[in-house]
């Protein structure tokens, strides 16, 4: 059994693409699996993820890379924070927020810290999804390891978190803000209405192909003037193509009507 054989029955097994990623990433991480759980190749493998669903949830766990921590990049948190959130939180009603492909949930956990600033912890709402239900399940615990908060701010770690012995905690009220749900960037319906999407250091790993559909999507769910935040590694050329226009490194506006 080759690759592609094999992509096509995880394809059958679980109904995700693995042909929309990178090939020569996916293949590498593949492998690496399979070699580590004493399979011979590609055909080996896929009959044990068939008989063992452990590997198959192991699988789905490394598919993608989750690696993240608070306020990652802070120079772009801070553009967002002083730049561009003053304006929406001027509109009324309340923000309509998505972080997409959240991982363990620094990423909306921090947005939330941000958008306290401006609105009572209880008029926040931040949906936060990911394929990966292992590490939605992480984040819906809200207890992070040190490392994971080296770059907040001086005094977020005092008010938004408890240490618990086994690292720090997410206090309740501003997890209550966060809205973790399972979502397939590939194959999900999306939903529309958003002020502010983030997806950031995932679409990287997807084809060329596969993030024009994206961003595609991605512009038909922002409100006339919402905002898409990226990754340092994900400008996005000819966003006209898609409705956007930039409004800063990593950030595009959806055009006004």
């Amino acid at each position: 059994m080759g690759y592609e054989q094999f992509i096509n029955e995880i394809k059958r097994m679980t109904g995700i693409d693995l042909s929309l990623y990178k090939e020569a990433q996916m293949k590498r991480r593949l492998i690496s699996l399979y070699i580590k759980r004493g399979c011979s190749g590609f055909r080996d493998y896929s009959e044990r993820l068939r008989k063992e669903p452990e590997l198959l949830a192991e699988l789905l766990d490394k598919m993608t890379i989750n690696v993240t921590e608070f306020y990652r990049n802070k120079k772009q948190w801070e553009m967002l924070e002083t730049k561009l959130l003053p304006d929406m939180v001027k509109k009324p009603g309340t923000l309509k927020v998505w972080s997409a492909a959240c991982s363990t949930g620094e990423e909306p956990y921090t947005l939330a810290m941000i958008l306290s600033k401006y609105a009572a912890q209880s008029d926040i709402r931040i949906l936060a999804t990911d394929l990966d239900e292992t590490v939605l399940k992480r984040a819906e615990a809200g207890v992070f390891p040190e490392r994971s908060l080296s770059e907040l701010p001086d005094g977020m770690r005092g008010k938004y978190f408890s240490g618990d012995g086994t690292g720090y905690k997410i206090k309740s009220d501003l997890k209550k803000s966060v809205q973790f749900k399972k979502h397939n960037l590939l194959s999900d319906r999306y939903e529309n209405g958003f002020d502010l999407i983030i997806c950031r250091n995932v679409l990287i790993y997807f084809t060329e192909a596969a993030k024009e559909a994206i961003y595609e999507k991605f512009s038909n769910a922002l409100k006339p003037g919402g905002i898409l935040f990226v990754g340092s590694t994900e400008q996005i050329f000819h966003a006209h193509t898609y409705g956007l226009e930039s409004a800063g490194t990593f950030f595009y506006r959806k055009k006004q009507l």
